[in-house]
């Protein structure tokens, strides 16, 4: 498995149930800035890691299911997160910042 999504699978599986994350937020915490596509690609092969990444978790900028394709059926990501208590309306995460979970960087 490629080492970076590797990384991606680790920080994804640390998200918090009823949080989400964005795929810029996770770029920049792992050193990456402007490496969003990559992480979205990232999450497009995450059923492939050898532990469960919830990867429902992981949105666009704007709150957004932009990943929902990549899932079972097209309304399981939603169903994943409203199961969590998040609510979506039109692939629209409402109240999106206050359920945003932006990983912050270890104090050493």
């Amino acid at each position: 498995m490629n080492d970076f999504y590797e990384k991606v699978y680790r920080l994804v599986a640390k998200i918090p149930r009823g949080k989400v994350c964005t795929y810029g937020d996770i770029a920049t915490f792992l050193g990456t800035k402007g490496s969003a596509r990559t992480v979205g690609y990232a999450m497009n092969h995450a059923q492939s890691s050898t532990f469960y990444v919830p990867a429902h978790r992981v949105v666009n900028r704007n709150g957004l299911l932009t990943g929902k394709h990549h899932f079972e059926s097209p309304t399981m990501m939603q169903e994943l997160l409203e199961s969590e208590g998040i609510k979506v309306i039109q692939d629209q995460i409402q109240d999106f910042e206050k359920v945003r979970w932006i990983p912050k960087l270890k104090i050493k």
